[in-house]
């Protein structure tokens, strides 16, 4: 694409980088500009008229045209004109006006009539920075069918957007758009933006194009493994042995079983080192306790703000928090991040930086415990390669229901019972301290009741720096917990049973399907109670019906928009205009299969 200078500048203005991208800017509406011999009243319409008086009142300017198309008189009426309005309209000219016409009783008025210049054709109106003749001219200079053509390939796409924007009659006045033109909108949309993609993804040679079998060691676990969490460890497998280095991110649900992935990526690495991080220390320690004990074979080190200085060259694996990015790391061909999300882009390049050598790099492979919908997982598979893990290895019985202040009395006797049984309770509080604006308890409001009622009850949340500590003392001693979300991610609870969510209806459905996926880790019989004081809430009601993180995240997107994929600007508000996650998988599907063939070299 060869812009003149000018034309850059306004791709510049508009925040586009190609034709394509300059074709999704359609017009918002059109103004139809031919002349037609029979009148459409209360629509704006062109005349070829000649002014045969103008009379100008305190508030109004009134012109008496001759329409020579329709063959009879009509009452121009301008209201509050500005100035220069009056010399449009010379007494004996002949021109062409625009306005809304309406006749009553024989008697035809236009109202706000302009003098136009461009008779003859349908014109498009934009809302774009620039003003509406400029962008005319420049989607008239630029989109051109074999420029477009050359960008994307695919005929009837490019008819369908150069008919928006050079149309040739007034379908374009529909209220809704066709969808044949609305398909090929959401195909243009993806393409530009899955191309961008695959433009920015970079190819390094690996430090290693090695992986041992892991059937062997699958073979010493005292469990089966899922087929999900076989097929995302053989695509790491196939990874592992090209020469270039991958870059991998894993998605699976609450309790899939992503350790047990780690853990086989760590063992087909044998006798490449591998390092490890995790978000917290707890969870470091979870992994480091499970490495041990499924992972004998190899030598394992644990890597956090506690540990003293040594020497990490003896070791096979080494497991830590954002401690590793401060120590002196020996070369690692493979790098794994847990909970990808709770880290910082930057961390999680200067992990990978720390054990580069110099153009070689590790290969990469991310987990999240955040499921995403399948459509979300292919757009981005252009920049990352993506393994779902849709099924856990057993079925969570977990009861939810939606409860209100009625329900408190039958609630404290659910809380009672469960503490009989040796079983954990934890309590999610919105806010940590009272707030005029809100309508629900606070922690600190609402600890001296459980307090004073209940033994073994432990608070915490986010900015409590012993929050680690108390989540351990809770897991061991303890019968209630009071928390915000930051139990969200993280530990393992072996007793928790029963979760109650205050303000339920606040929090986002993914946010309540973590918390939900704290109970029941151990195939206890599980409890999430909603508590809300909104008398009905449909994304509720359809949350307790919905067991799977993968339809939670699509459900979540029917209720709100989905966030930017990469940019991680806005998180609901989509950035797509015309893609729906919810409903367009297969056109995603077609695209890339387009993408693919586009980037194959041709025999």
């Amino acid at each position: 694409m060869n812009l003149l200078k000018d034309e850059a500048v306004k791709f510049k203005k508009l925040g586009i980088n190609s034709l394509l991208e300059l074709s999704l800017l359609i017009p918002h509406s059109y103004e139809d500009y031919r002349l037609h011999e029979t009148l459409s009243a209360q629509k704006p319409q062109l005349i070829d008229a000649t002014v045969e008086s103008v009379y100008k009142a305190p508030n109004t300017i009134q012109i008496t045209f001759f329409a020579h198309n329709l063959g009879y008189t009509i009452q121009g009426v301008l209201f509050r004109p500005k100035p220069y309005m009056l010399h449009q309209f010379k007494v004996g000219e002949r021109d062409y006006y625009y306005g809304i016409i309406d006749c009553k009783q024989g008697h035809c008025t236009m109202s706000m009539p302009k003098k136009i210049t461009q008779a003859g054709s349908i014109v498009p109106k934009y809302k774009t920075v620039l003003r509406n003749d400029v962008m005319q001219r420049l989607v008239k200079n630029c989109l051109v069918k074999e420029d477009l053509m050359e960008e994307i390939g695919r005929e009837d796409v490019v008819e369908e957007l150069l008919k928006l924007h050079f149309p040739t009659d007034m379908l374009c006045q529909a209220k809704e758009l066709s969808e044949k033109t609305l398909w090929a909108l959401k195909y243009a949309e993806l393409y530009a933006y899955m191309k961008m993609l695959s433009g920015k993804r970079r190819y390094f040679e690996a430090l290693s194009s090695h992986a041992q079998e892991y059937k062997t060691w699958s073979k010493t676990l005292p469990f089966t493994l899922t087929p999900e969490q076989v097929a995302a460890i053989e695509d790491i497998q196939v990874d592992m042995k090209k020469d270039v280095a991958a870059k991998r991110m894993v998605v699976g649900d609450v309790g899939s079983g992503k350790t047990m992935v780690i853990l086989a990526a760590a063992y087909m690495n044998i006798p490449n080192r591998s390092l490890l991080m995790a978000p917290t220390t707890i969870l470091a320690n979870q992994l480091f306790k499970e490495a041990q004990k499924y992972l004998p074979q190899l030598k394992i080190a644990l890597v956090t703000n506690k540990t003293k200085k040594r020497d990490l060259d003896e070791y096979d694996f080494i497991i830590g928090t954002h401690a590793l990015l401060y120590r002196e790391l020996p070369d690692a061909s493979l790098i794994m991040v847990d909970e990808q999300h709770r880290f910082g882009t930057a961390q999680r390049n200067m992990l990978e930086k720390l054990v580069a050598n110099q153009e070689l790099k590790p290969h990469f492979i991310q987990f999240s415990a955040t499921p995403i919908p399948r459509t979300q997982a292919m757009i981005e598979s252009a920049h990352i390669d993506v393994s779902l893990i849709t099924t856990t290895p057993f079925t969570k019985d977990i009861d939810s229901k939606v409860i209100h202040k009625s329900d408190f009395q039958s609630l404290l006797l659910h809380v009672k019972s469960e503490i009989a049984k040796n079983n954990q309770v934890l309590l999610v509080y919105p806010l940590v301290q009272q707030s005029e604006a809100f309508e629900y308890q606070s922690i600190d409001e609402a600890r001296g009741y459980w307090e004073r009622n209940f033994e073994n009850v432990y608070v915490t949340h986010g900015k409590d720096k012993e929050k680690e500590q108390v989540l351990l003392d809770f897991r061991e001693k303890g019968d209630i917990l009071i928390a915000t979300t930051v139990v969200e991610v993280g530990i393992s609870l072996p007793r928790l049973s029963t979760v109650v969510i205050v303000g339920a209806e606040r929090l986002g459905l993914s946010t309540l399907h973590q918390l939900r996926g704290r109970v029941s880790r151990t195939g206890l019989k599980g409890y999430c109670f909603l508590y809300t004081n909104k008398s009905k809430s449909d994304r509720l009601d359809e949350f307790i019906h919905t067991k799977s993180g993968f339809d939670i995240a699509n459900l979540d997107l029917k209720f709100r928009k989905s966030g930017d994929l990469l940019k991680g600007i806005s998180q609901s508000g989509s950035q797509f205009k015309w893609v729906d996650f919810a409903e367009d998988e297969e056109i995603v599907t077609v695209v890339k299969k387009d993408l693919k063939a586009l980037s194959e070299p041709r025999p």
